[in-house]
Parts: structure tokens; sequence; C-alpha cells
């Protein structure tokens, strides 16, 4: 009894401590607090999918599904900054092109880069989920299959709704970011941010 209120005592401070680094590193990488703000967006996105799967297989929150859901914010902030970089360059190109005079200009950047990025996230996604499904099929007899069936769960269950979600969403996220460089439809971009 003394250890699990040990544990859950160090995971008070583990968990608000990982996501702090997780905040730092991304602010240093994008040196912008919007940016930052717009890759942690797919952190909730990945819990929905966590959760649905621990509550489906009959997990309750352990230290090892802990585990598995800080591994997880790591994840989808690295797949999120790399979403946001696609969508950055594609943004860069219609800028540099002078190619970005409306709103449907901004449409079609935010496509172009969208769709750059559908095929390397597919690939991630089953790269992860290749990796961790065999976990979940061992048998519990193996030995320490239960824990670490534990800390795949949620990563598993994540992975696949945060990718569906940062495909469909941050894209719409994006262009409500950016459509403030617009004052209307028909005048040209403010600088890049």
């Amino acid at each position: 009894m003394n250890t699990s209120k040990n544990v859950e005592q160090r995971l008070k401070i583990v968990i608000p401590f990982t996501l702090l680094i997780i905040f730092t590193l991304i602010y240093l990488n994008t040196k912008s607090v919007v940016r930052t703000a717009i890759v942690l967006l797919a952190v909730p996105f990945s819990l929905v999918g966590a959760f649905w799967l621990l509550y489906l297989l009959g997990y309750n929150l352990s230290v090892a599904v802990w585990v598995g859901l800080i591994a997880l914010a790591g994840l989808d902030a690295e797949t999120g900054v790399i979403m946001l970089l696609y969508l950055d360059q594609a943004w860069d190109k219609f800028h540099a092109a002078g190619r970005l005079n409306s709103m449907s200009d901004l449409y079609a950047a935010v496509i172009e880069g969208s769709v750059q990025r559908i095929r390397p996230k597919i690939m991630t996604t089953c790269a992860i989920l290749f990796g961790l499904l065999p976990i979940m099929w061992s048998p519990v007899t193996q030995s320490g299959a239960d824990v670490m069936k534990r800390i795949a769960a949620p990563m598993i269950g994540g992975v696949l709704t945060s990718g569906i979600l940062q495909l469909l969403l941050y894209p719409v996220i994006y262009v409500l970011w950016r459509k403030r460089h617009f004052k209307n439809a028909t005048t040209t971009p403010a600088t890049n941010s």
C-alpha cells in the first residue's frame, strides 16, 4: 500500500516534468509559442484513442500505463512537429512565389503541405503499430508480457487516433492560425512569422 502511494507521488512529479521538457524542446525547435501549442494539440487527440483502447481492454491506470502515455506524448509531439514542418514548407513555397494573395491560395498551400504528409504519416503509424502489435499478441505466460501490454496499449490506441486527427485537424488549425495574415480575402499576407 505504501509503495502505491510512493509511486503516485512520483508520477505527480514525473508527468508534469516530462510535459515541461517536451514543451521546452518543441519551443527551442520552433521558437514560437503558437507553433508549440499547435504541435501539443496532438497530445489530446492521441489520449482519446489511448483511453478508448485501455477501456476496451479493461486495463486500469497503472505505472506501466502511465509509462505508455508518457511515451505516447513524446511520440505525438514528434509527429506534430513534422506535420507543422510540412505545412510551413508549403506556406514558404507559396509565399516565395507570391502565390499567397487570398484565402483560396492559403487553402491550396495547406492542402499541398497536408497531402505531402499523408504517406509519411501512414508509414510512421504502420511502423509503430507493427512494432507494438506483437507485444499485444504475446501470451501472458511470458515473463513481463503483462506489463509490456499495458505500456503498448495506450501507444497503439493513441497512434491510431492521433494519426487520423492530425491529418484532418492540423490543416484546419493551421488555416485558422495563418488566416490572420489576410486582412480580407483580396489583400496580400503580412510577412512570414
